[in-house]
Parts: structure tokens; C-alpha cells; sequence
């Protein structure tokens, strides 16, 4: 049967998201990147002069709102990943803040999610969340391609593909958000060699959860040459190879009377024509 056209397609094994998650947790977790996204979060709470109450923390791989943030807020509400569904348990308009980190470039359904998110948001209440996007690991899926182009029968889906910040901005509007803001934090972490780059990935949770992934094992033939690929495109002059991560931060509000709004056309009291004249003056 045909799907629905408004059906977000099924990119990410979402079970296998959980599971890979897990063994992070028992390996011991990589967690760097999360770390460096909390501590930003509570950088940018802290420049927000608004209270906020009831907060919910959705699907971040960790503690996000660590103190003293957390202690600012009357209730947090952590949502985990413990289903497939990407239905979030919020009541409308039952939160003042919803915050989430490392998580969305997961996400099937994203703007159905930040639509959701919309909903539960109390008038003037905040998104603020941090996703992996852009760039983010391009230099494994460049130098997987090249390897996989030169030795195999074409080339499989080896590294997700990544939003980048003009769609997340426009996914901020189309979800009804006001005042939307996107930025990019890039971080360039340096690694011995792609194989102590790909143990991290698995530490962090955050190896191919691709549907569409090969399910059979790589040939050892392409590991070896795509590392040499690596080490021949990204090194240092001291022969440690560049990762990119792409942190997308992307905030909004929910509508309130209160929020500055854009002028209506032709409301404007000065023409720019006189304006532009004067400056020629």
C-alpha cells in the first residue's frame, strides 16, 4: 500500500538508536560534545531574563541542565528514548522551556516534533536546542565514498545525512515559532587515525543508525583504505587526522502579545529614498 504523502519518511532505526546508546553507557560514554552543549546551554539561559517554571528535557543522551541551571526551575521533565514513537508526552501549553541536545539529527519527523514541541509550550515559553548538522563528519564520508567508489560495487549509505542551518531555520517558522534564531558552533577534534575516531562514534552512541544501511560487515580491505584515504585528505602536518562536527543551536518562542513584531508594509514613518539622498549629500 502506498504511503501517505504527508508521511515523513523512516530514515533512522529508532530501536537501534536505543541499543547503540546502551552499550555507550556500559563502555563507558564519550561525551565531549554533549559536555561542551550543556555548559553552551547554560551560557545562553543565562543571558534569558524570563523565569521559567515546569522545563522539558527531550531525548538529550545524558544530563543535560546540570547545576546550577537546573536549579532555577520548579520541575524538569526528561523524555527518553524508550519507544520507537517520536510522540512526545506533553500536555499543550504544560511547559515554559523545552530544551534538547545531541538528539534531533534523529529525529524522523522533525518538524512534526518541533510541532509538537510548539504545542506544549506556554505562551511566550522557549525552545532552545542543540543538533549535529551541516558538515558534521564529512571528512568519514568523504573518505568512506572514495574507498567504497574504488574497491566495492558502489557505495552505501555509511553516514547520515545532516540538516543544515537554513532548513532548521525555516522548520522553526513553519512549526509557528516566533523570533527564531539559528547559529553553527564548529568543532574541529583531532584523532590519531579514523579507526580511534570511528571507537569514539561507538562510545558516544552514535554509529550508523541508517534503515537503508549494508547490513553485512565491512570488508577489511575498505576499513584499511578508507583510513588511508583519511589520513591522505584530512592530516596535520604531524599526521593526526581532522573531524568536523557541525553543533546546530536553534531557538524560538512561543507567540506572546508581549514579543517585538515586525512592522506592517508600508507603516514605516521616514522614506529610504530621502534617507539614501541624504547620506549623498
Amino acid at each position: 500500500m502506498a504511503s501517505k504523502p504527508d508521511t515523513a519518511p523512516i530514515l533512522f532505526d529508532r530501536a537501534l538508536l536505543r541499543a547503540r546508546q546502551r552499550r555507550a553507557l556500559m563502555q563507558g560514554p564519550v561525551t565531549f560534545l554533549l559536555d561542551r552543549t550543556a555548559e553552551e546551554i547554560g551560557d545562553r539561559l543565562q543571558v534569558v531574563t524570563r523565569k521559567f517554571a515546569d522545563v522539558a528535557d527531550v531525548w538529550s543522551p545524558g544530563e543535560l541542565l546540570r547545576r546550577p541551571v537546573a536549579d532555577r526551575f520548579a520541575s524538569i521533565t526528561r523524555l527518553t528514548l524508550d519507544s520507537d514513537s517520536e510522540t512526545l508526552p506533553l500536555e499543550p501549553e504544560s511547559v515554559d522551556l523545552a530544551v534538547s541536545a545531541l538528539a534531533f539529527q534523529f529525529v524522523n519527523d522533525l518538524p512534526g516534533v518541533l510541532a509538537q514541541i510548539r504545542r506544549a509550550l506556554r505562551p511566550d515559553g522557549l525552545l532552545l536546542a542543540a543538533m549535529l548538522g551541516g558538515d558534521t563528519l564529512t571528512e568519514l564520508r568523504q573518505s568512506f565514498a572514495a574507498a567504497e567508489a574504488e574497491l566495492e560495487a558502489g557505495m552505501s549509505p555509511r553516514v547520515a545525512p545532516f540538516a543544515d542551518l537554513r532548513d532548521v531555520g525555516s522548520l522553526l517558522q513553519r512549526a509557528g515559532f516566533a523570533l527564531p534564531v539559528t547559529d553553527v558552533d564548529r568543532v574541529v577534534v583531532r584523532y590519531d587515525s579514523a579507526f580511534a575516531l570511528m571507537h569514539d562514534l561507538r562510545r558516544m552512541g552514535a554509529t550508523n543508525i541508517m534503515v537503508e544501511r549494508r547490513r553485512t560487515p565491512t570488508r577489511r580491505a575498505t576499513l584499511l583504505r578508507m583510513a588511508q584515504i583519511y589520513g591522505e585528505r584530512f592530516a596535520d602536518s604531524d599526521g593526526r587526522i581532522r573531524v568536523t562536527f557541525d553543533v546546530i543551536w536553534l531557538s524560538g518562542w512561543a507567540p506572546h502579545e508581549s514579543q517585538p513584531k515586525a512592522l506592517k508594509p508600508g507603516s514605516a514613518q521616514a522614506s529610504l529614498e530621502a534617507a539614501v539622498k541624504g547620506k549623498t549629500k
